[in-house]
This record gives structure tokens, C-alpha cells and sequence, in this order.
């Protein structure tokens, strides 16, 4: 007889979206948000938004944000999309998806203002990065 398995509660998904949010940090990502869309948007509960300079740190933190959710026995996502050019990665994780920008992107498509009316979820940023970083 198997059992189903345990259903991934909001502070589960709260905790994976801090863990992207700090992940994207540690690689240089700029004005990350956590945005609780759950309420307008029946598909998912979170959106972690980021952005970065160019291509290759877009990737290092969509790399680095897999790693450290896979760390914490978090999912892996269900579907990646954006890799290719690296402008806008996309990273289904079903619950919550993360979505890392590059600065020309983010400013075209505007998805904090499109959300503006999400709750956002506090994830403890740290102050300031350590010069060299």
C-alpha cells in the first residue's frame, strides 16, 4: 500500500522562495521580490523576481538557485525555460516559479508593476554586500 505524499504546505513554499531570494543574492541578483500571487493566481502561490547584468550571471543564479533548493530536499523545477540567450530564466517549480531577469528585460516587462498588488513576502536581505563581491 502506498502513500501519498505529504501535501507542500504555504510555509514550505515561503521558505524555498527565501532560499531563491538569498541564492540570487549570494551571485550578485539586484531588487529581488518575493510576491505572494497565490490569491490572483490560481496556478502558483509565489514569484521570486531578481535581475543581473548580463547573461552568464543570469545563469549562475538560476544554476545556484536549483542547488540550493535541491539542498534544502526542496523540488526540482518542472520545467526551465530561457537558458538559451539567458535574458529571462524561468523556473517552474509548480507552487512557485522564479524568475531571473536581465536588467534591459525586467524593465521592459515590468512584472512588479504588474503584481503590484501582491502581498510581498520579507526575506531578510541582507544590508549590503562585502566589497569584492
Amino acid at each position: 500500500m502506498s502513500t501519498a505524499p505529504e501535501p507542500i504546505t504555504l510555509d514550505q513554499v515561503r521558505a524555498w522562495c527565501t532560499t531563491a531570494a538569498r541564492a540570487c543574492w549570494e551571485k550578485g541578483g539586484e531588487d529581488t521580490v518575493i510576491l505572494s500571487v497565490g490569491r490572483t493566481l490560481a496556478i502558483t502561490d509565489a514569484f521570486v523576481i531578481t535581475s543581473g547584468t548580463n547573461p552568464r550571471q543570469i545563469r549562475t543564479m538560476a544554476e545556484e538557485v536549483e542547488a540550493k533548493i535541491k539542498q534544502e530536499g526542496g523540488p526540482a523545477p518542472l520545467r526551465m525555460e530561457g537558458l538559451d540567450d539567458a535574458r529571462w530564466v524561468l523556473m517552474d517549480y509548480g507552487d512557485f516559479v522564479v524568475h531571473v531577469l536581465i536588467d534591459e528585460a525586467r524593465d521592459f516587462y515590468q512584472l512588479d508593476s504588474l503584481w503590484s498588488d501582491a502581498e510581498r513576502w520579507d526575506w531578510d536581505q541582507p544590508e549590503a554586500r562585502a566589497s569584492g563581491e
